[in-house]
């Protein structure tokens, strides 16, 4: 797997907590996860948004075909 160094800055407390749970040779694998994860779940609200703007120019469409054929749905039913 390549790798990319990069030089970060955290705010004191963050780093803090970090340390406390992680050990110093395992912080580059703990930020990574990290960050991987907050990819995926960007990348899940980003599809949604997506599946939900093309849901409404669907229902959009869909209303727009319904009224142009209501007059042919209405017409070959019974009068009571």
């Amino acid at each position: 797997m390549n790798t990319v160094r990069l030089n970060i800055t955290l705010p004191d407390n963050l780093a803090l907590k970090m340390n406390s749970f992680i050990k110093p040779r395992q912080r580059s694998k703990f930020i990574a996860d990290a960050v991987q994860q907050k990819i995926l779940e960007l990348e899940g609200i980003t599809l949604q948004q997506q599946l939900e703007e093309g849901y409404r120019e669907r229902n959009k469409e869909s209303l727009e075909i319904t009224k142009e054929f209501e007059n042919l749905d209405i017409s070959g039913w019974d009068e009571y």
